[in-house]
């Protein structure tokens, strides 16, 4: 099997070539490749005699070695241009010989007959015809089926997604519970980054979607009036520091799974022949679902001035009795690409409390 492909490959870059070679056109090129070695060889001998002219007028060599060390490379380049060019040169008559075997055609060749093509294998050059009838029958099948293909409505699409907006917790599930919380509203922030698929259900174009996907949450939370987490066995506390902080930030970073149903009011645009074809991101939006996930690692970051008035930056690195496993719902209502995103744990942030993480802003869908 290899190599009946090996001689197919072949066969085929055999007539490639054959095809686009004429005697003119390569002889043009070898003319062109001798010209750019004469070029190159007389560029550099150029750049070693003005070094070597430096050098003497630094006093670094004496003139008579100066014009010995001239001759030397004006010697080395008149020998590399002999070499190079008379392998050109052996290209050249090589190529006389295949044109006077017939094994390439002239330009003038190829100009007597347009439809007529030709290629050569060893020194046999066969010729062939292109009905025009048939070709251009061929072309307008291409024609037509690129156009149903450009036409095909996709049922399933990818979008970037981005998010990020105002991060905070509620008490036992109650949304008054963030009146009373212990972390600053507008400074504890998340930021969002993934890739989702949208999958209509129906074969036929229509308003319904699947949207499924992955992303990477960065979750941070800053305490208020000077506070700090600390783990003390099975229960994470919130302490009061010795020191005055002008950042306490717990930091917790996961990777989830979102899930949704969306409904996307995007009018589907028809075609002359009646065909349909969605149009998505260009309407209204609504998406009700949810997300499930795990914490990929916690941290607390500390920054503030001891006793010798020096300022510290502290990393705590530990998982602060966090679950590990994450699930929540969520949703997103919006025009076009841009919607308002809400979503809510529903599994404790901590172990052992009713503590839950809530976030809110501003979601970006992009094709």
């Amino acid at each position: 099997m290899k190599r009946i492909l090996l001689i197919l490959v072949l066969f085929s870059t055999t007539i490639v070539l054959s095809q686009e070679k004429t005697f003119e056109k390569e002889v043009n090129k070898i003319s062109k490749r001798i010209e750019r070695i004469t070029k190159n060889q007389k560029d550099s001998l150029k750049v070693k005699v003005i070094e070597i002219d430096k050098r003497l007028a630094k006093g670094e060599i004496s003139k008579t070695t100066a014009t010995t060390l001239k001759k030397e490379v004006a010697a080395y380049h008149a020998r590399r241009i002999e070499i190079l060019v008379g392998e050109q040169e052996r290209l050249l008559q090589l190529l006389v010989q295949d044109k006077t075997n017939g094994k390439i055609a002239s330009s003038e060749e190829f100009e007597t007959d347009d439809d007529t093509n030709t290629f050569t294998i060893g020194n046999k050059t066969f010729r062939f015809k292109v009905d025009e009838e048939k070709e251009n029958e061929r072309e307008q099948k291409r024609k037509e089926r690129w156009k149903t293909k450009n036409k095909k409505s996709r049922s399933t699409t990818s979008q970037f997604v981005f998010a990020m907006g105002v991060n905070n917790v509620l008490n036992d599930n109650d949304l008054s519970s963030l009146d009373n919380s212990e972390y600053q509203f507008w400074r504890s922030r998340f930021y969002e980054l993934g890739f989702t698929w949208k999958t209509r259900f129906s074969k036929e174009p229509s308003q319904l979607y699947f949207k499924y996907g992955v992303s990477f949450l960065w979750n941070n939370l800053r305490l208020e009036d000077n506070r700090i987490h600390v783990k003390n066995g099975d229960i994470t506390e919130i302490q009061t520091f010795n020191n005055q902080l002008s950042e306490s930030r717990l930091r917790h970073v996961q990777m989830n799974f979102p899930l949704h149903l969306e409904w996307d009011l995007s009018k589907n645009k028809t075609y002359k022949d009646g065909f349909k074809r969605d149009r998505t991101n260009e309407s209204v939006r609504l998406g009700v679902g949810g997300f499930v996930g795990f914490k990929l690692g916690t941290r607390q970051y500390l920054e503030y001035k001891d006793a010798n008035n020096v300022d510290v930056k502290e990393v705590q690195k530990d998982n602060f009795n966090m679950n590990t496993i994450n699930y929540g719902v969520s949703a997103y209502l919006g025009y076009r690409s841009t919607s308002f995103y809400v979503k809510y744990d529903l599994n404790p942030l901590f172990q052992n409390t009713e503590t839950r993480n809530i976030s809110m802003g501003i979601r970006l869908d992009l094709d």
